[in-house]
């Protein structure tokens, strides 16, 4: 369309009546009304813990600039850590009590949203069984419930790695053939999430399966980073399947029949 010479609203409407006539366009799944409002809670939650994170980072850092170091401290514990710092500095005092005021506000309605989410995964039985796979909480299975919706339109559940931007980028011209990183399109919460799951999994879980040990085998030969890349796509396949099946984690070969 940008090769036209002439731009006009009626060579567009040609041009774009002509890319859907041969099929260039594919359909796009509408999320479901609940779906969306699930989105929208799991984004809301996720903007209320940034905005408290940072401003914990800011209080961090700008008080070090004075010699004045928090040091580790729970979130508990935080606020009264930093008055106990500038209790004898009225003037800082005074610049970080607003401060302290907003990061409370957004850590009670951050908690308040975070409630409201584990109920809704106490009662839903697609994310109690999703739970069952190890590293996958509460919040990853309630992303994974909105994100992918309607299990039905994957016609095979490889297929969801590949739509989430876990698989490899390709690049191919004539001689060169070329398997680059992956793809990253797709939902990105939802591939983060995924990542973290697998971090998880490979780092902090003590209970062995046959999925962390396969993973193990990819971070012995090709990296911790990659095994984890591996791990969040395969995840996504094992999630799908638990979906559709109505089954739940299964954590030897033997019982899965693999």
């Amino acid at each position: 369309m940008k090769a036209q010479i002439n731009k006009t609203d009626r060579n567009d409407a040609r041009g774009i009546a002509q890319m859907m006539r041969v099929g260039l366009y594919r359909p796009v799944h509408v999320k479901t009304l609940r779906s969306q409002k699930l989105r929208m809670l799991l984004t809301h939650r996720k903007l209320l813990q940034s905005k408290a994170i940072a401003i914990d980072n800011d209080l961090r850092g700008t008080l070090r600039n004075f010699g004045l170091k928090v040091g580790v401290v729970g979130k508990v514990r935080f606020e009264a850590r930093i008055r106990e710092l500038v209790e004898k500095l009225p003037d800082l005092a005074a610049l970080v009590e607003p401060l302290l005021i907003v990061r409370r506000t957004l850590r009670e309605q951050f908690c308040i949203l975070h409630r409201r989410l584990l109920a809704i995964v106490r009662d839903d039985e697609v994310c109690r069984r999703l739970m069952t796979v190890p590293g996958v909480g509460p919040v990853v299975a309630l992303t994974y419930r909105a994100t992918v919706d309607v299990p039905a339109r994957f016609r095979h559940s490889k297929s969801v790695g590949a739509v989430l931007g876990l698989t490899p980028s390709k690049y191919q011209s004539g001689e060169v053939n070329r398997t680059g990183a992956i793809s990253r399109c797709g939902d990105e919460m939802m591939r983060m999430m995924l990542y973290e799951a697998a971090h998880i999994m490979l780092t902090r879980t003590n209970k062995w399966s046959w999925l962390k040990a396969w993973a193990m085998k990819i971070a012995r030969r090709r990296g911790v980073k990659k095994a984890i890349v591996a791990l969040a796509r395969r995840l996504a396949v094992i999630m799908h399947r638990i979906w559709v099946d109505g089954t739940d984690f299964r954590w030897t070969r033997e019982v899965a029949g693999a």
